[in-house]
């Protein structure tokens, strides 16, 4: 015989193979939850986890489980949207960056508009040379 839990009955458990399942009484119970304590039958418990839980304590650990992926699920959207801000900020920048340079890299004489003025000519030439 097994000894009795802690703060159970001063009957000892009866051994797993005389347990019946909670839930199915006319059915031997194979195995005792580890979650909930209950002996239970070969139908009404699943592995997870290397373990085997009844249906309840599977669903209580499944919502706990899910209740901790959305939580992660609201903090990854706030991130992709800061991700989106910052690569927009960064793309900007480098427009400007680049639009900035190329203005500064054209000759003094296209800002004056003297460029223009000898666009007549071919190259080497001024109207004073006969």
């Amino acid at each position: 015989m097994i000894p009795a839990l802690p703060g159970s009955a001063e009957t000892p458990a009866p051994a797993l193979h005389a347990r019946r399942c909670v839930r199915h009484p006319a059915r031997e119970a194979v195995a005792r939850c580890p979650g909930c304590g209950g002996s239970f039958c070969r139908e009404c418990v699943v592995e997870h986890g290397d373990r085997l839980l009844c249906a309840t304590c599977l669903a209580r650990e499944l919502a706990a489980t899910a209740a901790g992926r959305r939580r992660a699920r609201r903090l990854l959207p706030a991130a992709g949207r800061a991700l989106a801000l910052g690569a927009g900020a960064l793309t900007l920048w480098l427009v400007f960056y680049g639009l900035g340079s190329a203005l500064l890299r054209t000759p003094p004489a296209f800002h004056d508009g003297t460029i223009w003025q000898n666009a007549d000519q071919p190259a080497g030439k001024t109207e004073d040379a006969p």
